[in-house]
């Protein structure tokens, strides 16, 4: 990934609290029929591995799920996003601009296929997504059978982390005037994208903040 120095974002905490917060990843790997990717949810466990791991599961009838074993892999994350508009800056000549945040996950992917490891793959999966929710649904409801049956159409999938990239393209270039200019534009959008990319901006690149 492309980064200037910008916007280069190295702090541990903030890349591992933007994977938390993303949850779903774009799992991108290379086998015999060239480029292959997968959209899914995953699970960071920081305290696996040097760097962490990304667990997560796909459908077995899923041919990326066999080509994944093994297999050097790169899964992104995307934060908040949005369009900024020229017209929201002080000083011009200036043009349109996209600023996100992502991250990339690098590392070795393995398959998990025991069903008590699945069983507990997708259990932290539905507890961390049904956390809140009234009422909370949870596997134990699920008859015995028809639980099996569906634990035997996916694997698992662990990626030991083996470097992360994070970019936070949010306006750091700009001078103050415009950082605020951009943070209260999005902020009174109709759009709620708009307005998480503001709060995003005002934690991580408020016009004050030296980086």
């Amino acid at each position: 990934m492309y980064i200037p120095s910008a916007f280069a974002e190295r702090k541990p905490e903030t890349l591992h609290a933007l994977i938390d917060d993303c949850g779903f990843a774009t799992l991108v790997s290379s086998g015999p029929t060239g480029l292959t990717a997968s959209h899914l949810p995953m699970l960071f466990d920081r305290d696996r591995g040097p760097h962490g791991t990304l667990v997560g599961h796909l459908a077995r009838a899923n041919p990326h799920a066999s080509a994944l074993d093994d297999a050097e892999a790169m899964a992104v994350f995307h934060g908040p996003h949005g369009y900024i508009s020229p017209t929201w800056y002080e000083d011009h000549p200036s043009v349109p601009t996209w600023n996100y945040a992502a991250i990339h996950v690098y590392g070795k992917a393995r398959l998990v296929t025991g069903e008590a490891a699945l069983r507990s793959i997708v259990a932290r999966l539905i507890a961390k997504y049904e956390a809140g929710r009234t009422p909370a649904w949870s596997m134990e409801g699920l008859p015995p059978d028809y639980a099996r049956n569906m634990l035997k159409a996916i694997v698992g999938i662990e990626v030991e982390v083996s470097r992360l990239e994070g970019k936070l393209k949010l306006s750091q270039n700009r001078r103050a005037g415009d950082r605020r200019r951009v943070i209260a534009a999005l902020g009174a959008s109709t759009f709620a994208d708009d307005r998480e990319l503001a709060a995003y901006m005002q934690r991580h690149a408020t016009p004050d903040a030296a980086r």
